[in-house]
Order: structure tokens, then sequence, then C-alpha cells
């Protein structure tokens, strides 16, 4: 049986959460803009998501002040907003999740402190210098449960492979696109 796409409890904030991030494929799209993605192409490459879901749920997290929408010289951007990135410890509690439950080998990307180079644990602090890890000075780096893909990279999925900052536009050397949706 399929869930209903509105949840009838008024006085569940997980409920109203999920109303805004619970469909398939958004977190995803969130977690990618935290790893540098921001326009629509680069979204739709690194996921394969079909491109009628990718617009539905853009334009949803743009309505709920996730993303906000950025065009300038016709580029279109979709950038996290605050709202967006205090997602983060939802998204980092996934990822740490998924490590220990899927990932014998180790984590997949490992997330470091780029101000000591120390790893971050899965409440953000620094295991080097104690302190709690603002986002966008966190670097995330493949770690040792990694498998790097086979075959031929797409642009955007080979600098996301790349340790690099979160945040951190990609940029694949490409001059200005037309805008999408």
């Amino acid at each position: 049986m399929a869930l209903p796409s509105t949840y009838a409890e008024p006085n569940c904030s997980l409920a109203r959460a999920l109303e805004v991030v619970g469909e398939r494929w958004t977190l995803l799209i969130v977690r990618d803009a935290f790893f540098g993605v921001r326009r629509f192409g680069d979204f739709a490459t690194q996921l394969k998501i079909p491109r009628a879901v990718l617009t539905s749920r853009l334009k949803s997290l743009v309505q709920e002040g996730v993303f906000r929408r950025d065009e300038n010289g016709g580029v279109v951007e979709y950038r996290l907003t605050d709202r967006g990135v205090a997602l983060w410890p939802a998204i980092r509690a996934l990822l740490h999740w998924g490590d220990e439950s899927y990932s014998p080998d180790g984590v997949k990307r490992a997330l470091r402190h780029d101000a000591d180079n120390g790893l971050i644990d899965e409440e953000n602090h620094c295991r080097s210098c104690g302190g709690l890890v603002p986002v966008p000075d966190i670097r995330i780096e493949p770690g040792p449960g990694y498998q790097p893909p086979t075959g031929e990279l797409d642009p955007v999925s080979a600098q996301i492979g790349r340790p690099r900052l979160l945040l951190e536009p990609i940029t694949v050397g490409r001059g200005p696109r037309a805008a999408e949706d």
C-alpha cells in the first residue's frame, strides 16, 4: 500500500519534515547539493534521475526554502539556503548509519576538518581539535570503503569523487548553458 502524499498528523514534526524531504530522490538531491552540485543538468547526470521528477523535486525544495534558485546570465543554479544547510545533521546521520550498516570495509567517504585535517565524528566534532565543525569547513574525501567506479566517469562524478570542501561548487569547464527548470 502506497503512503499518502501528505500526512494527517498535525502534531508530528517528523511527519511535516517528511512532506518536504521524504519523497524518493529528495535526500539524494540535497546530499549532492552538499557535495557541490548546483546545476539542473549536473543533478540529472549524477543521479540519473528522470528530468520531470528532478524538476518537481527542485521546485518543491525551492518552495519550502531548502534551496534558492539563482539565475545569472542564463545559467540557473540551485543553492542550499540556511534552512537547507540545517539538514546537514540528518544527512550526516544517514551517511554514518549507512556506513555502519552496509560498509564492512569502512566509511565510503571520510569527513575531515579542513583546518587541521582531523577526522570528523558522527556528531560533527573534529577528533583532532575537538571543535564542532561548520559545514563549509568540512572536507569530504574517499574513505577506506570507497569503491572507485569502473569505466569512464562523467565530469560531475569525477569531481565528487575527489577530496573537496562541502558546498564547494562543481565546475566542469563548460560555458554558460541554457536555463533549465
